[in-house]
């Protein structure tokens, strides 16, 4: 029987998990916004389509590398839900979060580095392609609307990963429930992606937004005057909450057995 794991293994996992996600991710979106057509609107691979899939495949090969030894949360919305609703230790909170966070800032990096010649390309002021790494609302003018999004679309996401993970529901055989979560990505990209850009993770998006300020991007929602970093952070947060508490108290409760019943 495999000893359980450390602290430091656990935070190691969701670090490496995070980065192989934003990694992913993030190429992604490089793909499609650093290589365009000489036709205007038009990209060479793909577009959101592309983004939406690509995202959730991320997520999906993020989980396969930390579940087994973390729980693979790679999320901080995951983990405060977990620790609210699944009995997740509380003091393992914050650390799980910066690892998430650090895994996302240097999978960015590393995506920088890797696209650097894109990039001096496209911008080479680096003046308007922080979008590659971070999230920006589509009007400006009403971040409420973006707030609202962020958690109805992080809602769902937890919502959706406790009732694939629940052990009195129907949970998916022969390890699929990265696959299947991957998918709740997918959806949610296509279903609530327009109004802020879906991050519905905090790391995911505070990590990366770190990284651009640091390496020069003049657009990057934290330094530029916006403030608009707040959005994906906050409302991520609420929004796991509400959406872990809607599948408890809507779904679970008729679901235990009366042995278990709180």
């Amino acid at each position: 029987m495999n000893p359980k794991p450390t602290l430091l293994a656990e935070l190691v996992a969701e670090f490496l998990g995070t980065f192989v996600l934003i990694l992913l991710g993030i190429g992604v979106v490089a793909m499609v916004v650093l290589f365009p057509t000489r036709n205007p609107g038009e990209t060479i691979h793909g577009g959101y389509t592309n983004i939406t899939l690509g995202w959730g495949l991320a997520v999906t090969m993020g989980i396969y590398v930390a579940g087994k030894v973390s729980g693979a949360h790679l999320n901080p919305a995951v983990t405060l839900a977990l620790a609210v609703f699944r009995g997740f230790p509380w003091r393992k909170v914050l650390p799980y979060s910066i690892a998430q966070t650090a895994g996302a800032f240097a999978a960015a990096a590393l995506a920088f580095w890797n696209y650097l010649p894109a990039f001096r390309q496209v911008d080479p002021q680096l003046e308007h392609t922080a979008g590659v790494f971070t999230t920006f609302p589509a009007f400006p003018g009403l971040p409420q609307a973006g707030f609202l999004d962020q958690m109805i679309g992080t809602a769902l996401l937890v919502l959706l990963i406790f009732a694939i993970t629940d052990e009195f529901n129907a949970p998916p055989g022969a390890n699929l429930a990265p696959v299947l979560i991957g998918l709740v990505v997918v959806a949610i990209g296509m279903s609530f992606g327009g109004l802020h850009g879906y991050p519905i993770n905090p790391a995911r998006d505070f990590g990366p937004r770190l990284f651009t300020a640091l390496a020069g991007f003049h657009n990057n929602g934290l330094t530029d005057g916006t403030r608009v970093w707040w959005i994906p952070v906050v409302a991520p947060l609420l929004g796991g909450l509400a959406g872990a508490a809607i599948y408890d108290f809507g779904i679970r409760r008729f679901l235990r057995p009366s042995s278990h019943s709180q």
